[in-house]
């Protein structure tokens, strides 16, 4: 493909509202994830009520120059239009006409096509590409321009925010006017990951929309723990939608309960539904894994495992070791196996009387912050949210734990009893 042969097309395609508008006003979004948003658990977190998925961050020079690099990311069942839409399908990129070859490629399978300007690793900044280019506006505005001028579908971005909101505002503001129709903002510059990773911060998110056009599109990418979490960011940010990525891949059911619109926590929470038990989780993933073709979801997922089972295989070591086992040549049957054993001992685990008393949600008994945040505490063998260790501690924020003792099981891993604390330097999600 020759991308200097290409004609602008025509202005008709969609553009900012009409564009969200048309991909069903999605609120709950799976966020682009290297190598973990792939067809099989897009289809999965779909099951479980998201609307609208972002596939896997793929790279475009690969994506556009390496022929088995793109089929094995992209496959013929990715994007289809009755098994995987609404779509939007991300690249990484740092010259345009390469990412113009590569979404090319993409533009009859998907809905809009994403530039990721939020990448903070180490492997982006090697590379030149994500949030190591926020300070080249020159080049951002030529990566999205190229897209918004040639592709029939529309561009969108996903951006990190500067320390100064004033500085994020203006930013926002030059990838809008080069043509990108939605603008996702991920409440954290890109230094705050790892150990750093911090609170995303949704005041800066409220500023921008309050300060840009206000039929701008935007998504809030950042701090979601539990369901009651979704409308506490919408209500905060003033977001058209939320996007979740860690939260979503340790508990896929964050997104299954319709929206409430309230930030309150109802008195008595679906369980089964909210935070399902982990061999119902495992076995709903399995019967998508195997149905579902490509490469792609079956390289992922070992790395799905882990997360779903998190809690579970530092007291079951014994799953641990055969999900360590898995590789991206085994069998679909290895896949059955770990299943299999993860039902039987959750089967077991509920025999037992005291295991069935505490099969139930406890939460803090005070708001560890201002917006109303509080710590729950979920029984091991349940999906829950992952709490970014710093420094040796399970964090959830700053200086107030959560009492231990009676509300962890007896048999829980010793790291799930380590100090948790408030919201102010929390997980990554």
């Amino acid at each position: 493909m020759t991308v200097a042969s290409q004609q602008p097309v025509p202005t008709t395609k969609l553009t900012g509202r009409d564009l969200y508008k048309h991909m069903g006003s999605p609120k709950k979004i799976v966020a682009p994830m290297v190598d973990q948003s792939e067809l099989a658990w897009r289809r999965l977190s779909r099951q479980l009520g998201a609307d609208l998925c972002y596939t896997p961050m793929f790279h475009a020079k690969q994506f556009a120059t390496v022929e088995k690099y793109r089929a094995q990311m992209f496959d013929a069942l990715d994007g289809d239009k009755t098994a995987d839409r609404p779509l939007v399908v991300q690249f990484c990129a740092n010259d345009p006409e390469t990412l113009l070859q590569a979404a090319k490629f993409v533009e009859d399978h998907c809905d809009a096509v994403d530039l990721n300007l939020g990448c903070p690793q180490n492997i982006a900044k090697k590379g030149k590409y994500g949030s190591f280019l926020q300070d080249d506006w020159d080049l951002i505005y030529k990566l999205i321009n190229i897209l918004h001028v040639n592709l029939s579908v529309p561009v969108t971005a996903k951006i990190r925010m500067f320390t100064s909101k004033e500085r994020t505002l203006e930013y926002a503001k030059m990838i809008l006017s080069a043509g990108a129709q939605i603008l996702t903002v991920h409440g954290r510059t890109r230094e705050m990951k790892g150990q750093q990773t911090g609170l995303a911060d949704w005041s800066i998110i409220r500023y921008l929309r309050d300060n840009l056009p206000p039929d701008t599109v935007i998504f809030a990418n950042g701090n979601l723990l539990y369901h009651e979490d979704i409308s506490r960011c919408l209500e905060a940010t003033g977001a058209d939608a939320v996007m979740s990525a860690e939260g979503n891949l340790h508990n896929p059911a964050l997104f299954c309960q319709p929206l409430s619109y309230s930030t309150s926590i109802p008195a008595h929470e679906d369980i089964d539904v909210l935070y399902p038990r982990l061999d119902i989780l495992l076995r709903r993933y399995f019967n998508v894994l195997k149905d579902t073709p490509g490469e792609a979801s079956r390289i992922a997922a070992k790395s799905h495992l882990f997360r779903i089972l998190r809690p579970f295989l530092g007291i079951h070591i014994d799953v641990r070791a055969e999900v360590a086992a898995l590789h991206k040549q085994s069998p679909i049957e290895d896949f059955a196996t770990i299943t299999e054993h993860v039902e039987k001992i959750v089967h077991n685990l509920l025999l037992d009387q005291n295991n069935r008393e505490r099969d139930i949600v406890r939460r803090s008994h005070q708001p560890l912050d201002d917006s109303g945040a509080v710590y729950k505490d979920i029984p091991y063998w349940r999906a829950q949210p992952y709490f970014k260790p710093v420094s040796g501690q399970i964090l959830y924020g700053g200086k107030r734990k959560l009492e231990e003792s009676a509300e962890i099981p007896d048999n829980a891993d010793k790291r799930e009893k380590l100090q948790v604390v408030s919201t102010k330097q929390a997980a990554s999600s």
